[in-house]
């Protein structure tokens, strides 16, 4: 015989984020800016995991996958100085880096998630 308790459905999972996740997902992107993949690797390893923090985790890895390609074009910038056009591209990077670590935070915070057009997806 079975009771009322076994024959409820379970609750419904909910794809919303949390002001809390969207916040820490705006901060994510934002401190990349600053502490390059410092922040977004550590917010993914603490929640890679979780199933309730998938949107954190999305977030969290298109942050780490922008600041690595980041990283990579200032290796390349930094080869090239050499023949003086990196210190050019340094800037130019660095601008870019600022203005789209801007633009995602804005748009996390307001109504989603955000790609950056520019970046490899190494981390997945």
């Amino acid at each position: 015989m079975s009771t009322p308790s076994d024959q409820m459905p379970p609750p419904p999972t909910t794809t919303e984020a949390s002001s809390d996740d969207r916040n820490l997902a705006m901060l994510t992107h934002l401190s990349g800016f600053v502490l390059s993949v410092i922040v977004p690797l550590i917010v993914w390893l603490m929640h890679k995991d979780r199933a309730d923090k998938a949107y954190l985790v999305k977030e969290a890895k298109e942050a780490l996958n922008f600041q690595i390609s980041v990283l990579i074009g200032y290796v390349i910038c930094g080869v090239l100085a050499v023949i003086l056009i990196g210190a050019l591209l340094a800037w130019l990077l660095w601008l870019a880096n600022l203005i789209l670590c801007i633009v995602a935070a804005v748009k996390v915070s307001s109504d989603g998630s955000y790609r950056y057009p520019f970046a490899l997806r190494l981390v997945s």
